[in-house]
């Protein structure tokens, strides 16, 4: 038996994803850059796919541009509307939170002359506007805000920080990566200059995503070469990777309404059982703002990596966090960024469910976690030092 609990990490590709995909790759190999008809009409399906992503947006056809995949899109979106844009200033406003496709591309900016403020967040894992508003400086250019986290899962108050950015006339970029397909975007609502998405993480092919730019943003190409993508990204487009991603995209929109409720019944089962049946544990993130299928629980005198290892031999799959750092031996920045100590955080493991996911599922998952947990902390000698210190008093 293999239970799946890692949907944030990526997801399978759905059947009509890959129906959609084969002929692209036979009998419909064109380069729609050709000027003999199966390339024009390879042409004519890479722009219905440009629409059908930007219809799920609310956003212009035009203002879609194909990459392959978030952190190509986050490199894009910062650098260039650093380079573009740095004559007007060299700041830029992120958090603590992000993931590393920002931080590291923050940190490449630091070291070409530009200043980053990283903000601090809540115990929620939220970000304030009005700190937001108070970091805007004369030479600020960009402000950077990821939607939802990937690792606790928390939603940001991103109309109330597009309404900032806006009243400044500072550019908005948010990277969307775990939040696109999972809940309702309007980037015209919530007043978004740039947004980032993955294909692979709602059931699309892996290698593919895009970069939403409004039509009044000046952009660079990243990537030079050919004139594909309007002349701003060079490379044959992989047409049967847009058309997954462009189909991906038309149904997690199609079935969101019902996927949200489904998640939602599992997640609070799940996470109203783990907390009530085994001790010394919390939810990390909001209890609300969160994405619907993401769960992330500390467990306290246990290692999570062990805790990941044994559920792994009971066919469960889990993570520790974020699966591009699930090698790294030191605590998440996402959690020390929520104040929990070393300790804790290293007892942490996150569990994220998808459509398929079921109460079944659910049932023997949090199972396994009560036992191997007991197991666990019957051998952890800080679990008996505990004990002993709560026996004298």
């Amino acid at each position: 038996m293999t239970v799946y609990m890692d949907h944030a990490a990526t997801t399978s590709t759905h059947p009509e994803v890959i129906r959609a995909m084969q002929p692209y790759f036979h009998d419909r190999f064109a380069n729609p850059s050709g000027i003999y008809s199966i390339a024009k009409e390879n042409r004519r399906v890479v722009e219905k796919s440009r629409q059908m992503i930007a219809d799920t947006l609310h956003a212009k056809k035009d203002e879609i541009y194909f990459t392959a995949g978030g952190s190509e899109g986050d490199n894009w979106a910062l650098k260039e509307i650093a380079d573009t844009y740095r004559e007007k200033g060299r700041h830029i406003i992120t958090t603590k939170l992000e993931h590393h496709g920002i931080l590291h591309t923050c940190e490449y900016l630091e070291h070409h002359g530009f200043r980053i403020t990283y903000l601090d967040v809540d115990d929620y894992g939220c970000v304030n506007p009005e700190q937001v508003e108070q970091a805007i400086r004369e030479d600020t250019i960009l402000i950077s805000v990821m939607f939802a986290n990937n690792e606790i899962g928390t939603i940001q108050p991103i109309a109330e920080i597009g309404a900032v950015a806006r009243r400044h006339n500072i550019l908005f970029h948010t990277d969307a990566v775990q939040a696109y397909g999972q809940i309702p975007i309007d980037v015209d609502l919530l007043q978004i200059d740039l947004l980032t998405a993955s294909g692979h993480k709602f059931r699309g092919p892996k290698g593919t995503g895009f970069l939403y730019v409004r039509e009044n943003v000046k952009l660079q190409s990243l990537i030079h070469g050919g004139a594909q993508e309007r002349g701003l990204r060079a490379g044959t487009e992989n047409v049967p990777g847009i058309v997954g991603l462009a189909t991906a995209a038309y149904i997690a929109d199609a079935t969101m309404e019902q996927r949200i409720r489904h998640e939602l019944y599992i997640r609070s089962y799940m996470t109203e059982k783990l907390l009530d049946e085994i001790p010394h544990s919390q939810l990390n993130g909001h209890p609300e703002k969160r994405l619907p299928n993401n769960m992330n629980i500390s467990f306290e005198f246990i290692d999570s990596g062990t805790l990941l290892v044994l559920l792994d031999t009971m066919g469960i799959c889990a993570s520790g966090g974020s699966a591009c750092t699930s090698a790294s031996k030191h605590p998440s920045h996402v959690l020390k960024a929520i104040g929990l100590s070393d300790e804790l955080a290293r007892g942490t493991i996150r569990l994220t469910i998808g459509e398929e996911t079921t109460k079944e599922d659910a049932d023997y998952v949090i199972a396994c976690i009560r036992k191997i947990i007991g197991e666990l902390r019957e051998q952890s000698p800080f679990y008996e030092d505990y004990k002993r210190r709560m026996h004298r008093t």
